[in-house]
């Protein structure tokens, strides 16, 4: 059973989860304004959407390169909000009510207690959302949190590429080089991106093979929130 430990609101390793710093943006901005127009098919309006792309600060996301391609911005342009939103209303931290998203009473109260709203929003967004509901290829690839997070507690310790991850999983699969691609990224988009929304891993580009690979490594918010079977057998790791 995968484990969250409890952090004090003002733990430092906090600032690593983009979807908590986006929740907590968004609900302060509702609570501060009473509430945030939604449109019809109860969507965030466009205006906050675009103070959304602006101040999110999400990895890989800015305002400048949403709006590189978009005029305008639509939530379904910015991904990360449009999960945001169904999470806030799934977890009865806020509701639609006449054309608006207002908080609701543990909405508010979460909105000021980070550490709370992290393991609320996080917990559920990683091991309960159906993550092929907003992925590429509509698809699940077959294996079970409590597996998938034990055995990249050990194989991303000091970082690993994300071909390397796929074949520790399904090594049956994984090869030759064109072979399994459209199952890698099934495996990418409902294992390894939630938790770099989550600030349990972060990614960067690596070259290898005359190719670039996306190379994947823990942050401190994984050692410090994580509680898993393993952990005992890692080194732990030298602060300079």
């Amino acid at each position: 059973m995968i484990e969250f430990r409890h952090l004090p609101d003002d733990h430092p390793d906090l600032k690593h989860s983009p979807l908590l710093r986006a929740a907590i943006l968004t609900l302060r901005y509702a609570e501060d304004n009473g509430a945030i127009g939604i449109t019809g098919t109860k969507a965030f309006k466009r205006t906050f959407v675009k103070r959304a792309a602006e101040h999110f600060d999400w990895p890989g996301m800015s305002a400048e390169e949403l709006f590189r391609y978009n005029k305008v911005l639509n939530e379904y342009d910015f991904p990360p909000l449009e999960i945001l939103h169904f999470l806030l209303i799934k977890l009865k931290l806020a509701r639609h009510y006449k054309g608006e998203f207002r908080l609701t009473k543990t909405g508010k109260e979460l909105a000021r207690h980070p550490a709370r709203l992290f393991t609320a929003l996080i917990s559920f967004y990683v091991l309960k959302v159906d993550h092929s509901s907003y992925g590429r290829f509509e698809e699940q690839p077959f294996g079970s949190w409590d597996v998938w997070l034990n055995v990249l507690n050990v194989e991303i310790d000091r970082g690993a590429k994300e071909k390397h991850l796929y074949s520790v999983f399904y090594q049956d699969r994984a090869a030759g080089e064109s072979k399994g691609w459209r199952e890698r990224a099934v495996f990418s988009s409902y294992v390894l991106r939630p938790l770099v929304w989550s600030g349990l891993i972060f990614e960067k580009d690596a070259s290898g093979g005359g190719e670039t690979e996306r190379q994947y490594f823990k942050t401190p918010l994984w050692r410090s929130v994580l509680k898993l079977d393993l952990d005992d057998t890692l080194e732990p790791i030298r602060q300079h």
